[in-house]
């Protein structure tokens, strides 16, 4: 289990320092699998049917449909690069360094029992999350911004392997019903952002409102 969490830390390092659309799908695929072997790992030899078929669906879902899924909307919005961020790649890095540190010191203060997850599975697990939200806020693709989304349902998932593995299996269908949902009404935005304006980038969309105050463009409306 130490280990899967080494590994997830490490890939949102990389997600801070890539630039590359197709590598940061892949890390994003391999993370899926990582958190669907979770539920194995974590039972300890304990393998219910229902855990069987949790780390399958999981596997399935975040670690193929929906990356390939992500991938063909790449291949269709013609994007390869994530240029020029709104924090540059090397100081993503650093600050993935500052939010693995408030993530340990998130996990410190839960003041853990012996019953519960590892410490460093739910630092793992808050460091995603934290991830996800810095991705949102410091990249300028809308694809990028779809992939810390799932990057930071990640951390909310493993939170709840974490710290209850019996959780209800309806609630984890629920969480995967959010995400595809989600995903959905992204992939209608990232298709309809490439076809009318020739760009993915989110923070462009504040010209919008300069266009709609075009009184040429009202009248043209009101016609």
């Amino acid at each position: 289990m130490d280990t899967t969490s080494v590994f997830l830390i490490l890939s949102c390092l990389l997600l801070l320092g890539s630039s590359r659309l197709r590598v940061a799908i892949r890390v994003v695929a391999a993370q899926g699998v990582l958190v669907g072997l979770l539920p194995l790992v974590r039972s300890e030899g304990n393998l219910h049917l229902h855990i069987w078929i949790l780390a399958v669906v999981i596997i399935a879902t975040k670690g193929f449909a929906l990356p390939w899924l992500m991938s063909v909307a790449l291949r269709r919005t013609r994007a390869h690069r994530e240029i020029e961020p709104f924090i540059g790649f090397g100081a993503s890095v650093l600050c993935g360094v500052g939010l693995f540190a408030l993530s340990l010191w998130i996990t410190a203060s839960l003041q853990l029992t012996g019953a519960e997850a590892s410490g460093l599975l739910l630092t793992t697990a808050f460091f995603l999350v934290l991830t996800g939200l810095f991705l949102m806020v410091s990249r300028r693709k809308a694809i990028t911004q779809s992939l810390a989304y799932l990057v930071m349902e990640n951390g909310v998932y493993v939170v709840g392997i974490g710290m209850s593995l019996e959780s209800p299996f309806l609630v984890e269908l629920g969480i995967l019903l959010d995400v595809s949902v989600g995903l959905f009404i992204m992939g209608n935005l990232l298709f309809h952002l490439d076809r009318e304006f020739d760009h993915l980038d989110a923070d462009k969309l504040t010209e919008l409102s300069d266009a709609s105050s075009s009184p040429d463009l009202i009248s043209e409306a009101s016609e």
